[in-house]
């Protein structure tokens, strides 16, 4: 039986989340909490298979609560559900620690289905922001296959600096810049730009605290 708990600051979202797991005969909601200290408090109390969390929600907000709840129940997944369909939202919930993430539009079936997704290990994403996603490593693929240096400049460029910043940062020249981040494209597999960003966060060459702080 897989045990869940409910974070989310409305009462009658729980309500109708509870009643749609409660509904499935493997699922069972054994605690709930309608802000960030409650929701720290209930997992660390009840070590639930899996949290559904509200990002939006007062007393230190979910992003916040999901940080200190992976560092502290690494095994309780976390599923974000949440009124914000914006993929910057996304980016940072799977970077703090979120291995799913549910726009509230979504439907009874399709929230079932995110959550047996995440309790299987898997990392779910609405369909409606699956083009936002980090990309998916290929088999043997990592940042364990960078060299270091490679790591830097993706980190660097990941963060929003131009390449004449990075170079400074690193004392190289730009071509030096400009030559690694063709290699990473190639070595990678990525496209566009925004996928370095995207691979970086999957990757975690970059924390939530770092793009705050590059002012990126």
């Amino acid at each position: 039986m897989a045990r869940i708990v409910l974070a989310d600051d409305h009462p009658l979202m729980r309500d109708g989340l509870r009643r749609v797991i409660e509904a499935e005969p493997d699922m069972t909601v054994v605690g709930e909490a309608e802000d960030g200290g409650g929701t720290i408090a209930a997992v660390a109390a009840l070590r639930p298979d899996l949290l559904l969390l509200d990002v939006s929600m007062p007393g230190g907000g979910g992003i916040s609560a999901l940080e200190r709840i992976r560092r502290a129940n690494a095994a309780t997944r976390i599923l974000v559900l949440t009124m914000h369909d914006d993929p910057a939202y996304l980016r940072v919930a799977l970077a703090a620690g979120a291995s799913g993430f549910l726009v509230k539009h979504a439907v009874g079936g399709e929230l079932v289905a995110a959550i047996r997704a995440v309790l299987q290990g898997r990392t779910y994403v609405d369909p409606t922001l699956a083009d936002a996603a980090p990309p998916q490593p290929a088999e043997g693929d990592g940042a364990g296959r960078l060299s270091p240096r490679e790591a830097q400049v993706l980190r660097g460029l990941a963060l929003g600096f131009t390449h004449n910043e990075v170079a400074q940062r690193l004392a190289v020249s730009v071509g030096s810049i400009e030559t690694y981040r063709a290699r990473l494209f190639e070595k990678l597999g990525l496209d566009q730009p925004a996928d370095l960003v995207r691979y970086a966060i999957a990757h975690n060459l970059i924390t939530v605290d770092d793009k705050a702080a590059s002012g990126v």
